[in-house]
């Protein structure tokens, strides 16, 4: 357990990252005796300064995301449990240009992002209570980023740097999950107008419903709510992929649609 003097220092030199747009060393090296509790405190603190009201551009909190959940990108990682992080109004994009030139590592994730109709409040969020609760999914990209150097992460890194979020862009079109099945919902994605992979919604936790469960109870053990109205990110469905500015890519959802996207500088 870290006390409250070094749970300050770590979430000033994260906080400081993020401004900078510097990578910092990675905090497990220096304290391998980090508890993912610890990490989540850090996460608070820093997301508790870029919310603060009368801040500089303040941010609002407009959702939540699970990450690291598919045995793929758990193997590209090396972090083999999934993180946890909140999503702001500065993150959120809409199909078109994206800008990431002030990202310093981006890397692009395929995923099934539900907006909520019905608040999620864990312990015992179930599957079925997800779906009943989900207004409608769309198609995302996620584009995760890490502020730890050369994503040389643990799962303590990846929650303390808010689950290594950056930007993440939602598909205008959405659909009524009701009737899909979204274990079975097949992605393929393309790159600078190349096939580049696939996958399925299995990939994370067996359904993104399982891993929006997961979510639910993970942030209710904190007593955070998924809230009515939020965008929850499911998780990727294929690899990560490195990318830079001037990259396009594209994906395509059964049953949920497409989105194309071209990355930018600014």
């Amino acid at each position: 357990m870290l006390n409250a003097r070094q749970i300050k220092l770590y979430a000033d030199e994260l906080y400081d990252a993020w401004q900078s747009r510097q990578a910092i060393e990675p905090l497990t090296e220096r304290t391998p005796q980090m508890t993912v509790a610890d990490a989540y405190a850090i996460a608070k603190m820093v997301m508790d300064r870029r919310t603060a009201e009368g801040s500089d551009g303040a941010e609002k909190i407009v959702g939540k995301k699970i990450g690291v959940t598919s045995d793929a990108v758990q193997s590209m990682l090396g972090v083999y449990e999934p993180d946890f992080g909140l999503l702001t109004n500065q993150m959120q994009f809409g199909e078109g240009n994206v800008p990431i030139g002030n990202l310093i590592q981006p890397r692009a994730e395929a995923e099934i992002a539900f907006r909520l109709a019905h608040d999620l409040v864990g312990p015992n969020i179930s599957q079925s209570d997800v779906l009943a609760a989900t207004e409608s999914v769309m198609a995302c990209f996620e584009i995760v980023d890490s502020r730890v150097r050369d994503w040389q992460i643990k799962i303590q890194d990846t929650v303390a740097d808010n689950a290594s979020c950056g930007v993440f862009v939602i598909a205008e079109k959405t659909v009524n999950p009701k009737d899909l099945d979204l274990a079975n919902c097949r992605v393929e994605v393309s790159k600078n107008g190349a096939f580049l992979s696939e996958g399925l919604g299995s990939a994370v936790q067996g359904s993104p419903l399982q891993s929006i469960a997961w979510l639910a109870n993970t942030f209710g053990e904190l007593g955070i709510p998924l809230k009515a109205g939020e965008v929850i990110l499911s998780g990727s469905l294929v690899p990560l992929e490195p990318i830079v500015a001037g990259d396009q890519m594209s994906m395509t959802l059964d049953g949920i649609g497409s989105l194309d996207v071209t990355f930018t500088k600014t």
